[in-house]
């Protein structure tokens, strides 16, 4: 085959490519296709009591309590932190079984593994009984399957399902139709909602850090994260109900029966039997099970819930992805800046991806200017415990600016983690013992073939919109020194003077400003903040964090490295100085030094001594991959 044959054979393979993935269902197709799904849907109820014979639940109740107490001066919340992911999976289940007249989910990601499927039949439970169930998914992230979404289309009259801005007008799309999309529509295909909720009976809610997947809630064998959900009872859940209310109605939330493939299988084979899942492990499924119909476990939980008063819903509507300036309408973004401003004393922040809009530099820019700047203390990833190897690479490039020009105070989480919530044994991992060098390739039981050379590639895993197809170093955790089960922070939090504690979305990023649309639950109460306070102090103790600080000075032409380091850092490209300004530190106890000091103590360096760039990270990644991203990767920056 000479040159000219092969191009024209190329030119024709993308041409079908291009024909099929841009190929749409005639108005009179999807309206058939939406006339099967609906006419498969079963309409008997199998509970004809007035609540759908609804389970009692001390968690519903503390929504009970709280409308009745509220007045319109002094409405009345309970809010209660959920670090645990094996709580937040109980919390989940126990509310949806005490819902009587009305569930709504919201989410980026929902996967087909145990944690989704376990919910995912629950939520389906509940449509049977006669419980009204909307679910609502970002379509970039939303199953595995056309066949699995198809079936959903028609599982029962009382659950309905809509995708949020699909892509190519396909419910699910392949990697080259993903690489299609980006030439074609990439302002579209950045455009994803990110927001989290679980409202029940529009009394009470839960939002967050988590999707629907089983590292969410402790449930994976090599990699969880570190997340945070926060469940509220009261008037405000009536303002997040409204809120899911404007995304549903939106144009963007299609029906999966009216995309392209979906449709097409509809109007071919009609709807398909819903599979039973094949639980990966089905006695932790049953435990869950058991354990959510648990009064004591479900009360112990309420317990922990906090009376509060000042409560509030933010988020960016759909209208974000509409017109020239989506930024225009970043209320969440907006919101966060303007709580940032009003510190006095000390923002706590917390974020998974330590990469900045513009506007979020200028904000602490300005606020470490005043004349007596209040403390920024920053809870992040370190490059061993991130699942997004640019993100990281993009925050290494400015940590001096992070450091001089904003004054932060930055903590990286360690991969393993001596004090976390994440409960180890519900991930059912074989955990080896630590050998402190360089380990054997294999170092696992039956249960994991790999866990030094990385994780196998999970759908959804890195919450990068986009970027989630571009490959396995940008989204999956890099190579360790060692095995063992790793966790990964993914928390969204601040607390501003200890009065203000925020719970949500936002990763306080370019794409939270720009692209995505996020949600947050504000509480003004210094209970609450004080609470939130304590659990981002937890993470980022010496045994759960290591320290980011300036390096030792060279012994000669020290600022002379520094300025050029300063240079190279402003350069969008060819960013190559060798040296960069701040390093990790490990904190030494002992007799002179009792209690972990803050870097800009003048005591820091007896207490503490450098670990290196990038601590437990294999060596063979430590060097020139990282170094490569952080040269030429800023131009990623407004996408992560």
């Amino acid at each position: 085959m000479n040159g000219r044959q092969m191009a024209t054979r190329l030119a024709a393979m993308l041409l079908a490519l291009a024909t099929s993935a841009c190929a749409t269902l005639a108005p009179a197709q999807a309206d058939r296709a939406a006339a099967i799904a609906e006419a498969a849907r079963p309409v008997a109820v199998e509970c004809s009591e007035p609540d759908a014979c609804a389970r009692p639940s001390p968690l519903h109740r503390l929504a009970g309590d709280a409308f009745v107490r509220s007045t319109p001066e002094r409405p009345v919340h309970h809010a209660l932190i959920l670090d645990e992911g094996t709580g937040a999976m109980l919390a989940r289940i126990n509310l949806i079984r005490s819902a009587t007249t009305a569930i709504d989910v919201q989410t980026y990601i929902y996967d087909e593994d145990d944690a989704g499927r376990l919910v995912l039949d629950e939520l389906i439970d509940a449509a049977r009984r006669g419980v009204r169930v909307r679910l609502l998914m970002d379509q970039l992230s939303a199953m595995r399957s056309v066949e699995t979404l198809a079936a959903l289309s028609g599982v029962h009259a009382n659950f309905e399902l809509r995708l949020y801005n699909p892509t190519l007008g396909r419910a699910r799309i392949t990697y080259p139709q993903y690489v299609l999309a980006a030439a074609c529509c990439w302002r579209r295909l950045n455009q994803r909602m990110h927001n989290k909720l679980l409202l029940v009976d529009g009394a009470v809610g839960i939002t967050g850090g988590r999707n629907y997947q089983d590292d969410y809630y402790d449930w994976d064998d090599e990699y969880n994260f570190r997340d945070r959900d926060l469940l509220v009872a009261g008037p405000v859940v009536r303002d997040m109900a409204a809120d899911f209310g404007r995304f549903w109605n939106n144009p963007l939330s299609v029906p999966p029966a009216r995309l392209v493939d979906v449709g097409t299988m509809l109007l071919r084979d009609g709807v398909p039997a819903l599979q039973p899942h094949p639980f990966e492990r089905p006695e932790r499924a049953r435990r869950m099970r058991e354990d959510a119909d648990d009064p004591a476990l479900a009360a112990r939980l309420a317990a922990q819930a906090m009376e509060v008063s000042e409560v509030y819903y933010v988020s960016d509507l759909p209208g974000k992805h509409t017109g020239e300036d989506p930024s225009s309408h970043a209320a969440m973004s907006r919101s966060l800046r303007r709580m940032i401003e009003s510190a006095q004393e000390e923002v706590l922040l917390q974020t998974p991806y330590l990469v900045l809009s513009d506007a979020a530099q200028q904000t602490f820019r300005d606020l470490h200017d005043r004349p007596d700047p209040p403390r920024v203390i920053v809870s992040t990833n370190s490059l061993a415990a991130t699942d997004a190897f640019i993100a990281y690479a993009l925050s290494y490039k400015y940590k001096r600016r992070f450091l001089r020009e904003f004054g932060f105070n930055i903590y990286e989480y360690k991969p393993f983690p001596e004090d976390s919530p994440v409960d180890l044994a519900a991930t059912g991992a074989f955990v080896p013992e630590y050998i402190p060098q360089d380990p054997p390739r294999r170092e696992r039981g039956a249960d994991r073939t790999s866990a030094l050379n990385g994780l196998r590639h999970r759908q959804g895993q890195a919450e990068y919109g986009a970027m989630r197809y571009v490959g396995r170093r940008a989204n999956e955790p890099v190579p360790l020194r060692r095995a063992g089960v790793r966790i990964g922070l993914h928390a969204k939090s601040m607390v501003v003077d200890e009065r203000i504690g925020v719970v949500g979305t936002h990763n306080f990023d370019p794409r939270g400003d720009t692209w995505n649309t996020e949600g947050s639950v504000v509480v003004v109460d210094e209970t609450f903040a004080r609470a939130l306070a304590d659990s981002i102090r937890r993470d980022i103790s010496p045994g759960n964090s290591w320290v980011i600080a300036p390096r030792d000075k060279a012994p000669v032409l020290w600022g002379l490295e520094y300025s050029l380091a300063k240079a190279s850092e402003y350069l969008p490209l060819f960013d190559l100085w060798p040296v960069r300004y701040a390093t990790s530190y490990e904190y030494v106890p002992g007799e002179h030094c009792p209690a972990p000091l803050p870097p800009d103590d003048p005591g820091f360096r007896d207490c503490y001594r450098p670990v290196g760039d990038f601590p437990e990270v294999n060596p063979a990644l430590k060097g020139l991959p990282t170094r490569l991203f952080t040269a030429f990767g800023a131009g990623l920056a407004p996408i992560l």
